[in-house]
């Protein structure tokens, strides 16, 4: 019974590892027509990667439709930086408060540092405090740096 559970791969699924990379390409393609949200948002990454925006863009759309925090949260940064769509800084700040909500703590780091660049500091730290809570490391230096500071946010926070 244990050699057989070593042989399993995946907690979720029971399906044992892909030994090629077509098998894997082949798992994640079921996964896709499957419309799951993480393989979808996995290819898009790869096509990203490989200079593909457009298609890039698509898999995002659609992975940030079925509920992916990290789908949201590259829809942002293409709309921020105008990536293969034209700049829009309001689709970009929305993508971007779907995938804080979503539980992305880059998304509330980043929030943070909008809220601090408007000098709405009170909010800023709030975004801290919520990105910090998940573990986010840079949201942690961030809030030190407010506490030396003074005023921001206190030990109790």
């Amino acid at each position: 019974r244990e050699a057989r559970l070593q042989q399993i791969a995946c907690p979720f699924c029971r399906h044992p590892s892909p030994k090629t990379d077509e098998e894997n390409n082949k798992m994640k393609m079921r996964r896709v027509v499957a419309n799951d949200p993480v393989a979808i948002r996995e290819i898009g990454v790869k096509h990203y990667s490989n200079g593909d925006r457009e298609r890039a863009f698509e898999c995002f759309t659609k992975a940030a439709e079925l509920g992916d925090a990290s789908a949201h949260y590259f829809l942002s940064l293409f709309y921020r930086d105008g990536q293969g769509v034209e700049k829009d800084e309001k689709k970009g700040l929305y993508y971007l408060e779907e995938a804080a909500i979503a539980g992305l703590p880059e998304a509330r780091y980043d929030l943070a540092m909008l809220e601090e660049k408007n000098e709405r500091y009170d909010r800023s730290a709030k975004h801290f405090i919520i990105a910090a809570n998940l573990g986010h490391d840079e949201s942690i230096q961030a809030l030190k740096g407010c506490y030396k500071r003074g005023g921001l946010v206190s030990k109790e926070d």
